[in-house]
């Protein structure tokens, strides 16, 4: 690991151990996706938590209702979602955009099941894959297996 690598404080203390946290993602911009997913991947197995999944849909629009079919379910205690959204000429990203990040944040309330944002917003596929990474460096998806945990564990110390 580099001085730079922010490995060590993202993971320090975090067990998940015993955690099931499920992934949901889109399938548009799917070369990105893929590497958010193996994001998650690796930060649930750098805690020890298990993976459930991944789920897909056709794209982030459809996140927040597979998002709450799963936190329903009963079988995990986090839900990662994640998918990309990049501007273009229309208005079609405010919307997706916005549909995707309100309607997650309504399921996470409702279920009180947490649902981390894994879902890039990004001006430029460049600034997708600055934010979609590789092992050691700047990956949205391995950060939002750590919120999940990090959610988790929080919500345990007041039940």
């Amino acid at each position: 690991m580099t001085s730079g690598d922010q490995r060590p404080t993202i993971f320090s203390g975090l067990d998940g151990k015993g955690l099931r946290v499920g992934v949901v993602r889109a399938e548009w911009n799917s070369v990105i996706v893929d590497r958010l997913t193996e994001g998650i991947a690796r930060g649930l197995s750098e805690m020890d938590a298990a993976l459930v999944g991944p789920i897909s849909v056709p794209g982030c629009f459809e996140l927040p209702l597979a998002c709450q079919a799963l936190a329903v379910s009963g079988t995990v205690d986090a839900v990662v979602a994640t998918g990309v959204v990049i501007r273009g000429e229309t208005t079609h990203y405010e919307i997706v955009s916005d549909a995707a990040a309100s309607g997650i944040q309504a399921v996470q309330l409702a279920t009180g099941v947490p649902i981390a944002f894994g879902v890039l917003t990004v001006e430029s596929d460049k600034q997708a894959l600055e934010r979609s990474q590789g092992q050691g460096e700047h990956n949205v998806g391995e950060e939002a297996a750590v919120v999940s945990v990090q959610m988790v564990r929080l919500l345990q110390e007041y039940k």
